[in-house]
């Protein structure tokens, strides 16, 4: 993909404060895109966002919690009045909750929680982006899912289920928008070695990494690179799709 390829694209990236939403902020700020970081970390996004402006590049940051209904529509409005209209969302909130437990020994707090986070935020979301890139004819959402949402991973059933349930929605959502100039999917990694990863027990992580052929973890840049091109004018054919990121787990 060229450097300018984003042209100036105004660009949310939603958990960029860390893991894969920093290295996808950092991506498309070096490809020409003026990026929002948006983030409960807000001096996490503050850092990147003040990194990104020293490198050449115009990006914001701009504090939200995506269980707050409130605190998602200003932040949205907050993006496009720094930014302008709002091309891309690129939304990484997600959460794991607890681990390594078996279904009958999850607290529904938790799982409550965890639903909010994952499934929930991403639709308040993809319902307030939907609109207004339908209003100039032009926009991409991805959101990250996960392997577990496809597959199912033992002891994360909460994790799981809404990964899942978020897929289902990229792909209800890629067929209501379909005739619009908008395209709505999703990734699917397997295990990247981020901070929430390092948080979760080794013995959860080694289940997961002993599944994956490659026998190893994706990188960062790896998913980062994925997420540009699927959010990118040049994927213009795709739209409710869930692309595989997992080393070989997924075959289908």
């Amino acid at each position: 993909m060229s450097t300018g390829c984003f042209a100036d694209q105004p660009a949310v990236v939603v958990g960029a404060a860390a893991g894969i939403g920093k290295a996808t902020a950092t991506l498309l700020a070096h490809r020409g895109a003026r990026v929002a970081c948006l983030d409960r970390d807000v001096d996490g996004a503050r850092r990147l966002a003040a990194s990104l402006g020293d490198q050449g590049s115009k990006a914001v940051a701009v504090e939200m919690d995506v269980t707050d209904d409130a605190s998602v529509a200003e932040a949205l409005a907050s993006a496009e009045r720094d930014l302008g209209p709002i091309s891309v969302l690129v939304n990484c909130a997600g959460i794991t909750g607890a681990t390594n437990r078996l279904s009958e020994d999850v607290d529904v707090d938790d799982f409550d929680l965890v639903y909010r986070v994952n499934l929930r935020g991403a639709f308040l979301l993809s319902r307030a982006v939907l609109p207004r890139m339908v209003a100039h004819g032009y926009g991409r959402v991805l959101h990250v899912a996960s392997i577990a949402g496809k597959e199912g991973n033992a002891g994360m059933v909460a994790y799981s289920a809404t990964k899942a349930g978020l897929i289902g929605m990229v792909k209800a959502q890629g067929k209501e928008y379909a005739g619009t100039g908008v395209t709505v999917n999703a990734l699917a990694p397997a295990v990247i070695r981020t901070a929430m990863v390092d948080a979760m027990p080794e013995a959860q992580v080694r289940y997961m990494t002993d599944r994956i052929p490659m026998k190893r973890t994706g990188t960062l840049a790896e998913a980062a690179e994925l997420i540009c091109w699927v959010v990118s004018p040049a994927c213009s054919f795709t739209t409710g799709f869930t692309f595989d990121m997992s080393g070989g787990r997924a075959v289908y």
